[in-house]
């Protein structure tokens, strides 16, 4: 198999979730074992180029493409979930949707000060939900060291958030 192979199990729907949108799908990604073995493959050599020690992921897609890489890697993987979905003590982070804010918040105890990070995603779009991801990180002590996605909707420059942070994309579109 070959990378650009991929995008024939990215589903494209159209007017989903609303008019002039269109959704990249990886279910399909998910469901071929093949596929979802590959792409997980070539993210975790990235991960273990950049000598990584935990890998941190946003809900709920990082969770897919983050615990599978942590666990092929035997590191540890923190979630980065939204306000009131952890149980224990967390820091949070407020930032800017399309029509107004939202909260994520990451484990106090989840990044040790020093600790190589990795985040990881299913898509970089605008990039807000990983600049917040970042920003928590940094106020744990922890050096972004990369962030890995499956798909990157370029026209929408999400990579212009993450400023000088090195980072690797399977799939444009």
């Amino acid at each position: 198999m070959k990378t650009e192979d991929l995008k024939n199990h990215i589903a494209s729907i159209e007017n989903y979730p609303k008019p002039g949108i269109i959704f990249r799908d990886i279910t399909p990604l998910m469901g071929n074992g093949e596929a979802y073995k590959f792409a997980t493959d070539q993210l975790v050599d990235y991960a273990r180029d950049k000598n990584v020690d935990v890998i941190v992921g946003p809900e709920a897609r990082g969770f897919i493409i983050g615990c599978p890489m942590a666990y092929a890697m035997g590191i540890g993987f923190a979630p980065v979930r939204k306000e009131g979905k952890l149980p224990r003590e967390v820091i949070k982070v407020t930032y800017d949707l399309e029509y107004g804010q939202d909260v994520l918040t990451i484990h106090k105890d989840a990044i040790k000060p020093g600790q190589r990070v990795l985040i990881v995603d299913d898509l970089l779009a605008t990039g807000g939900t990983i600049e917040a991801t970042i920003k928590l990180v940094h106020e744990l002590g922890g050096e972004v060291v990369g962030a890995a996605f499956l798909l990157e909707l370029v026209e929408l420059n999400g990579r212009a958030k993450l400023g000088d942070i090195d980072t690797k994309v399977l799939l444009e579109y």
